[in-house]
């Protein structure tokens, strides 16, 4: 069998289920039959017996008369569900792309975890392909924040815990002091950030983790302030720059740059429309028009804003304002 199918096809939990419900039912299983079941060498097969005996505590008695096991205690069970070879596999890759984008904070435990798994299934014969040779990730322009910031950001955010961070804004050039209950963290085009409330500015307010420059966590917990939902919050407008007041956009892509455009998801509250001529015309809420723009210009002349008229005309001054820097 080749090893891909071997991945796929070869689930070492069900091995010690099919053992125990033949021991229970004392039809006196071992090695050979366990073998014979599971098309493995008997070799595996009494390594995972030991493993049942010695490792997950089952009940097992060797009847020598009949050459088989039992179960002494007939109450044991084993847990219902357990971990395939295939499971381990979609853990690797979750674990080879978290890798990527959260250093040792998560990337680390996880690469523990799995370390700990795939040593107990190749020891019973599983074999796990290198995953890294068949899927990755890759970001350009992500800044991952200090280990550090990020370990004490997620903890504070999982026990509810008050933190005060020190944090350089790019647009006021300048560091500040923020007391933040941190409500929810969330990665954007491979950066961290954090959402929470502000005691500062009393608002909630998304901060980027790469510029925490320091934090400490305050004692006891805090209460999420009533209106705050995570799904709400990230359906209420495009990209990272949020705002509870939205407006609708509109956008006619050209005939050529629908192509490239249709299927996209630009919000999950979109709406898609094509014209006559195939030009292609996508409807969704926004707000904090700064990032929309930056991505409207990516297209070049392939898209024009129908609406709404701000948006519109900051499209327009940003572009007239790259016209004159060609016109030198």
């Amino acid at each position: 069998m080749a090893q891909t199918e071997l991945m796929a096809t070869i689930l070492i939990y069900p091995r010690f289920q099919w053992f125990e419900q033949q021991a229970k039912e004392e039809k006196y299983p071992n090695a050979v039959t366990l073998a014979s079941e599971f098309e493995i060498s008997e070799k595996t097969a009494q390594r995972n017996i030991v493993f049942m005996r010695d490792r997950l505590s089952c009940p097992l008695e060797y009847d020598y008369r009949r050459k088989g096991y039992y179960y002494g205690d007939k109450s044991f069970c084993l847990p219902p569900t357990g971990i395939s070879s295939h499971d381990l596999v979609s853990l690797l890759v979750a674990r080879d792309l978290l890798r990527n984008i959260t250093g040792e904070a998560i990337g680390k435990k996880i690469s523990q975890a799995v370390e700990k798994i795939s040593a107990t299934l190749k020891g019973h014969g599983a074999e796990i392909a290198d995953t890294q040779k068949a899927v990755s990730m890759r970001f350009i322009e992500n800044a991952p924040p200090p280990d550090r910031i990020f370990r004490i950001a997620l903890d504070a955010c999982l026990m509810k815990k008050a933190v005060e961070i020190e944090y350089s804004s790019p647009a006021k050039k300048e560091t500040t002091k923020r007391t933040v209950e941190p409500y929810h963290i969330y990665n954007y085009m491979g950066n961290w950030h954090l959402v929470g409330w502000c005691r500062l500015r009393q608002e909630y307010r998304n901060f980027n983790l790469s510029r925490v420059g320091a934090i400490r966590t305050f004692k006891g917990t805090f209460k999420v302030r009533d209106g705050f939902n995570p799904e709400e919050y990230f359906a209420s407008s495009f990209g990272i720059f949020k705002a509870w007041k939205t407006a609708l956009v509109t956008l006619r892509f050209s005939p050529e740059k629908a192509k490239w455009i249709q299927g996209q998801i630009w919000s999950p509250k979109q709406k898609e429309k094509t014209t006559k001529d195939g030009s292609l015309e996508l409807t969704f809420p926004a707000a904090a028009f700064h990032e929309l723009v930056m991505e409207i210009l990516k297209h070049g002349a392939g898209v024009e804003v129908v609406k709404p008229k701000e948006l519109r005309e900051m499209v327009k001054a940003e572009a007239e304002k790259i016209a004159q820097l060609y016109k030198k």
